[in-house]
């Protein structure tokens, strides 16, 4: 196992009412209301983060918008390298935080 691959299951473990699972093909993290806030893929953690935050994190050598499919990239998802594994941490616990606070709307069947 790689050390992103430590750093991301150690994440999963310890940030608070959260549960690994699988977005895209990647493994994620997701909060009680079924919403990712941090992926692992490729060696590499992708972290959804909002407006200075977001800005703040683009800024670091290397981080970039995750583009899973090349040409269609998703906004407010920034992909860190292993490079800023002392950052994960930090940049996961505010995803995780703003991802709890999304209202999950059910679909009624027609």
């Amino acid at each position: 196992m790689t050390r992103g691959e430590v750093m991301f299951h150690s994440l999963a473990v310890e940030l608070p009412d959260s549960t690994e699972g699988k977005l895209f093909g990647a493994m994620c993290i997701k909060a009680p209301n079924g919403k990712a806030g941090v992926m692992f893929k490729g060696g590499a953690i992708i972290i959804k983060l909002e407006a200075a935050i977001l800005q703040e994190a683009l800024r670091l050598d290397g981080a970039h918008i995750f583009d899973p499919m090349g040409g269609r990239p998703m906004g407010g998802w920034v992909q860190l390298s292993e490079a800023h594994i002392d950052l994960w941490r930090h940049y996961a616990a505010i995803a995780m935080e703003t991802v709890k606070k999304i209202e999950v709307v059910k679909k009624s069947k027609k």
